[in-house]
């Protein structure tokens, strides 16, 4: 029996698992729940025999994702997520078949590193790709800027991660965190052609290439989120964290000098 969700919509198709965040009014940001029923459709469609590739994407043509919710955060959600692991991001990573990311649209925060934890990126010409956390007080997963600079390398990966500056699709492309880019009304037919072409190749050839890519990055999942809890006090959450969620929902530029000890 199919499970029934409430963020996100599922379709098992021509031996492809579609699975689309629907929460378009919000420029499908995440909850709590999104991620957890996230988790469960791709651990759905790993031991689904039937499937061979899966696509994760965003409802409308404003946005993959835009990160977390920024309402749900500023209500303590993330704070109280901070007991459970990340493990949709490992969940993806160690999905047995091929993740592409579909994106059209904002691929902001959470919702950047939602892509490039997938094996593929395929954008819109009109897509926008960047980091938010040191913007809004929102502490990463230790995995997550790891993760970035074995694709993207270091300087890179830290000046996406510190400078939250914005990329284009073309620019993303350059760096390598997107595969390919086309006009949006061909977005649909690009990812289909991928589809096509990784449902040609022998299914668990590519389940033991991919756990092989995934084996490299075995020391950064074990360790897990260990950097965040240790370095993160608990005032952090009535003081930086609320001073990032307070500015973004206020339209206004965060001081987050005043969390600097005077000399």
């Amino acid at each position: 029996m199919a499970r029934e969700y409430k963020d996100i919509l599922v379709e098992h198709r021509d031996h492809v698992a579609r699975i689309t965040i629907n929460r378009p009014k919000s420029y499908n940001a995440f909850t709590g729940d999104t991620l957890n029923e996230l988790t469960l459709a791709f651990e759905d469609a790993g031991a689904d025999p039937t499937i061979g590739v899966v696509v994760l994407t965003g409802a409308g043509d404003k946005a993959f994702c835009a990160g977390g919710d920024v309402g749900w955060e500023a209500k303590g959600g993330k704070e109280r997520t901070l007991l459970e692991p990340y493990m949709l991001h490992v969940t993806i990573s160690r999905c047995p078949k091929p993740v592409i990311a579909r994106v059209n649209g904002y691929a902001i925060g959470g919702g950047n590193h939602l892509a490039y934890y997938c094996d593929f990126t395929i954008a819109s010409e009109n897509s926008v790709f960047g980091q938010n956390g040191p913007r809004v007080g929102s502490v990463p997963a230790s995995p997550l800027p790891s993760y970035l600079s074995k694709i993207v390398g270091h300087k890179r990966a830290r000046e996406m991660w510190m400078l939250c500056r914005r990329y284009t699709a073309q620019q993303a492309m350059d760096m390598g965190l997107v595969n390919a880019v086309v006009p949006a009304d061909q977005l649909d037919a690009e990812v289909d052609r991928w589809c096509d072409e990784l449902l040609s190749a022998s299914p668990t050839v590519l389940r033991v290439i991919k756990a092989a890519f995934v084996a490299e990055f075995e020391y950064i999942f074990g360790h897990n989120d260990s950097h965040r809890r240790q370095m993160v006090a608990p005032e952090f959450w009535s003081t930086e964290q609320k001073e990032g969620t307070s500015a973004f929902a206020e339209k206004r530029k965060p001081n987050f000098r005043r969390f600097l000890k005077p000399r």
